[in-house]
């Protein structure tokens, strides 16, 4: 594609802003734009006229059909697809779409996850439109986000929350605005750049390993002899097959509107990282969806497969997707932007110490929005923070925090210039903080980026918790200010008692490190290392009670999906259970047989030549292939056995920890063998692809 087709392709399969203020007559598009702007409601005159409107830009784009696009606790979309065509009573059709099939759909809910909020014969559902994020066009369908809810108007959905959490956030961020004389911004919102990981390998070596099509990672494997210890692949050169599909991928997220910006390689072999430029949290939802939705689909077009799992390859790094997030005003004021003397800007001090303080009263929560049996892999490895949630401010923030503390002069050093050693580079200032890719949360210039998420998560959850928490301690901030008769000595000393109460929380070391662990222990930080571990915090009153308060989810849906989260879990290891036992009946066991067979016919062979013949070498691989083989079969059976003793926990949380402490702890003793026979077995034999052979798939 010629660079310059980019902006006129960019967003052309949208119906943005700019085509509804060409399409829409001027009184339709200000009400719409009111409700986009405000959140006030849409009423269905308008709607129909916008649905007219949409209807006949959409047929000329070449759309037969509509969809309400909806995000369900699947943690994928779903799509409902229905035709324009209406009969017209003559045997013909016409095309029609109303402000009513805009505004709401039905689609059938009983098969989606509801955690108990209705039983299997309650199927009614409705989605709602969400003007704020814009329909689109992909596969000649009209996409139209929306919100999924139950008959009795409970979320079922990931949306719902996540747009109330932004309603909570920019209510209370509003109220300590206007404590600051600000009075010209009417709205904050989260602006939100979610990093994207992922893996390519070739389709053909993905259609031979059913651990990977079923459960999106490989249960076996030994190490390859070159995986990513010479650190060549991190930014190396992209091979063109790969070029190939990021060029194709982009062009696709253009046209929708995805702000797709910067691709290169990662550090393991055969994983890459897409990063899109900053744009509204619910925006930033939906696009990261079609993110990895496109990322499959093209990928398949060039004869790959995309792997999104948080850890496809055991000894390998996994993937990550990290949320870069930050308060903005819809004057255009990030209110996490630190300006040229943050010791002297009260009101980003005010806002950053909101947030240590709802990080550090609410690590549990945090590291329940990352939760899942995949990302149990990655958490505490060498690409991944560990489990214990802290926050990473730099040593210029942290000096200021401590002189705020203490009541002491903080003195600026002033920003220093970088000398890079070469007289022909350029010289440039050197940045107030480093980077720190092993904290969980760091601050990284005026955002913070949550660097916990696995791959494959929806970002929702996790900016759920992020916008509630800090929603929740702003609120507190307004309560004791606005009642203050002394601002500036009131505001001096929140900033300082939080500070004080909250620095547990601050770490600026290595995370990676053993002595973190526990240095974050004495420091009564949590560390809740599986999914089993932490997803009970979601439940606890204290939580509760927050997330109900400012009215993001009811008790009954904190509940659900407590039990969602609980039942994906165990589902999860229950699948990887059964297709590692499958895998070994299948493919394991006769590739050790055949190969056993093979190296007792050649011993009876040399036998027969010299009678007189000590152990051989294949006598000698004969011994220890049949004792392996001999456990192979023992931890195979043992295994077995633990998935159907499972099934007598009496409670969801139960089951979720029998399958963490039996289940998968016998999957790990029985991949330990097959790994070893994989090191022995010949190749003409072991018919399932190495890691060496898939990571270097892709040339």
């Amino acid at each position: 594609m010629n660079n310059r087709n980019i902006p006129n392709i960019f967003g052309s399969m949208v119906f943005g802003d700019a085509v509804m203020k060409e399409r829409l007559p001027k009184d339709t598009y200000g009400a719409l734009h009111k409700t986009i702007a405000k959140g006030t409601h849409l009423e269905l005159d308008v709607a129909n006229v916008v649905a007219s409107a949409m209807k006949e830009w959409a047929v000329e784009k070449g759309a037969t059909h509509f969809t309400h696009w909806f995000q369900p606790m699947t943690g994928v979309t779903a799509e409902k697809h229905d035709s324009f065509i209406v009969p017209d009573g003559n045997g013909r059709v016409i095309m029609e779409f109303s402000g009513k099939s805009l505004v709401k759909g039905e689609p059938d809910a009983s098969s989606f996850p509801s955690g108990g909020l209705r039983s299997t014969f309650e199927a009614r559902g409705y989605t709602a439109w969400d003007p704020t994020s814009y329909a689109f066009i992909k596969d000649n369908t009209l996409y139209i986000p929306t919100a999924f809810c139950s008959y009795s108007g409970e979320a079922l959905d990931k949306k719902t929350p996540l747009l109330r959490s932004m309603q909570a956030l920019n209510r209370q961020a509003l109220r300590i605005l206007r404590l600051f004389g600000v009075t010209d911004a009417n709205r904050v919102v989260s602006s939100v750049g979610p990093e994207q990981e992922y893996f390519l390998i070739d389709r053909s070596m993905y259609l031979k390993r059913p651990d990977l099509m079923y459960c999106g990672r490989t249960l076996f494997g030994s190490r390859p002899p070159k995986g990513q210890e010479m650190e060549d692949h991190y930014f190396g050169a992209i091979k063109p097959r790969v070029s190939a599909f990021m060029r194709e991928l982009n062009e696709e997220l253009w046209k929708l509107g995805v702000l797709s910006k910067t691709q290169h390689n990662e550090v393991a072999p055969a994983q890459h990282e897409l990063a899109p430029i900053y744009t509204e949290a619910n925006i930033a939802t939906d696009h990261n969806q079609l993110i990895m939705e496109l990322m499959k689909t093209v990928a398949a077009k060039h004869d790959l497969a995309c792997l999104l799992h948080e850890k496809p390859f055991a000894g390998v790094n996994g993937s990550g997707k990290h949320i870069n997030w930050s308060l903005t005003t819809d004057t255009g004021n990030n209110l996490l932007e630190p300006g040229d003397t943050p010791y002297e800007n009260a009101q980003f001090l005010l806002f950053l110490v909101a947030v240590i303080k709802a990080v550090d009263d609410y690590q549990d929560l945090l590291r329940v929005s990352v939760a899942s049996a995949g990302n149990d892999h990655r958490l505490g490895a060498n690409e991944a923070p560990p489990a214990i949630v802290s926050m990473f401010l730099g040593d210029e923030l942290t000096e200021i925090l401590n002189s705020l503390e203490n009541d002491t002069l903080y003195t600026c050093k002033g920003k220093t210039l970088m000398e890079i050693g070469a007289t022909v580079l350029p010289h440039w200032q050197k940045d107030t903080t480093d980077r720190n890719r092993t904290s969980p949360f760091a601050f990284t210039g005026n955002k913070f980026e949550f660097r916990m998420l696995g791959s494959a998560f929806s970002i929702a959850g996790p900016i759920i918790v992020l916008n509630t928490i800090v929603a929740d301690v702003l609120s507190q901030f307004a309560d004791i200010l606005e009642k203050s008769e002394d601002f500036r000595s009131d505001l001096s000393k929140l900033i300082k008692n939080t500070i004080k109460n909250h620095k547990r929380i601050i770490f600026n070391g290595n995370g990676y490190d053993n002595s973190w662990v526990k240095e974050a222990e004495k420091r009564g930080l949590s560390n809740l290392k599986t999914t089993p571990e932490a997803l009970p915090a979601f439940v606890q009153p204290k939580n509760v009670e927050m997330f109900t308060r400012h009215r993001v989810f009811t008790s009954h849906e904190i509940h659900s999906r407590y039990d969602i989260l609980l039942e994906n879990y165990s589902k999860t290891i229950n699948i990887e259970a059964l297709t590692m036992i499958d895998m070994v009946n299948k493919q394991i066991v006769p590739a050790v047989l055949d190969y056993q067979r093979e190296l007792a016919e050649l011993i009876l062979r040399k036998k027969a030549i010299s009678a007189d013949l000590t152990a051989c070498m294949e006598e000698n691989l004969l011994n220890k292939i049949a004792k392996l083989s001999e456990c192979l079969q023992k931890r195979l059976e043992y295994l077995s056995e633990q998935t159907i003793a499972v099934r007598e926990a009496k409670n969801n949380l139960d089951l979720a920890v029998a399958y963490r402490e039996k289940v998968y702890m016998a999957m790990s003793e029985l991949r330990m063998i097959v790994d070893d026979l994989e090191m022995l077995i010949g190749s003409k034999h072991w018919k399932i692809p190495t890691y060496a052979e898939i990571l270097n798939s892709v040339i």
